[in-house]
């Protein structure tokens, strides 16, 4: 699966560190700490300039604490959801009160954050996804040691092979580690499938045309812009091909 964005907020350095690695430990999903703050102020400007999944989130904090951090947090142009790390478990219902996903105290073991991040998990992937926030959106992609994010605007079809899913762009292709149902669950109305190891991006569709493979015979394809690749369109997704062409 692609990994969450975490913001991490915490006034202690040794804490944030300790965070940062157990999030490098996570699997399934994995997790990725793209931003850290020591304070309120801090991490309302990475939120408003920078998206996140999930905000972990310290309570006892110089100026606003983090109750009032996850609050400020719901005004953010893409709202994260609020996981709370404190050292003081007297705050839980205070926490829940501002729907927070979920409530650790230190010292966090992994198999809790574990535990946590798919709770997060969980409720993005069952998040209606509007046309214009998907716009918005971009696949963030683990590979040869670095991140990459891929804006979807830029993605022209997923390709299921063996345990990974390839990204296709005009410019390059990319390994993804994540589940094309999954993809297509969650953002819906942006891909077409086109074949059980297939979806396209509906807007890159130029043209059906005959096509033969050597496997099945006759048959049809897609053009997609941007590339001269024909893609194999199965029989049972031909109605649907001849629907997003608006036939």
């Amino acid at each position: 699966m692609s990994a969450l964005q975490v913001l991490i907020v915490d006034d202690e350095p040794l804490a944030r560190t300790r965070l940062r690695t157990l999030l490098a430990e996570c699997r399934q999903p994995t997790a990725l700490a793209t931003g850290e703050a020591g304070n309120a102020v801090q991490a309302v400007e990475l939120a408003q300039r920078q998206r996140f999944d999930v905000a972990l989130l310290d309570i006892h904090m110089p100026g606003a604490d983090g109750l009032r951090l996850a609050e400020a947090l719901r005004e953010a142009p893409y709202p994260p959801l609020v996981v709370f790390v404190t050292a003081h478990a007297e705050y839980a219902v205070r926490a829940f009160e501002v729907e927070a996903v979920d409530y650790l105290t230190k010292p966090v073991r992994l198999e809790r954050l574990q535990a946590a991040m798919q709770k997060v998990d969980r409720l993005l992937a069952a998040r209606p996804v509007s046309r214009a926030d998907a716009a918005n959106q971009w696949l963030l992609i683990a590979e040869r040691g670095r991140t990459v994010r891929v804006p979807l605007t830029e993605v022209l079809y997923l390709k299921a092979e063996l345990k990974y899913v390839t990204v296709r762009t005009a410019d390059a292709s990319y390994l993804l580690d994540d589940s094309l149902n999954q993809l297509e669950d969650r953002y819906p109305g942006r891909f077409v499938r086109i074949h059980r190891n297939t979806l396209v991006s509906r807007a890159a569709i130029r043209a059906l045309v005959r096509h033969r493979d050597c496997a099945e015979g006759d048959g049809w394809a897609v053009r997609l812009a941007g590339i001269d690749q024909a893609l194999p369109v199965s029989r049972r997704q031909l109605t649907t091909v001849r629907e997003a062409l608006g036939e």
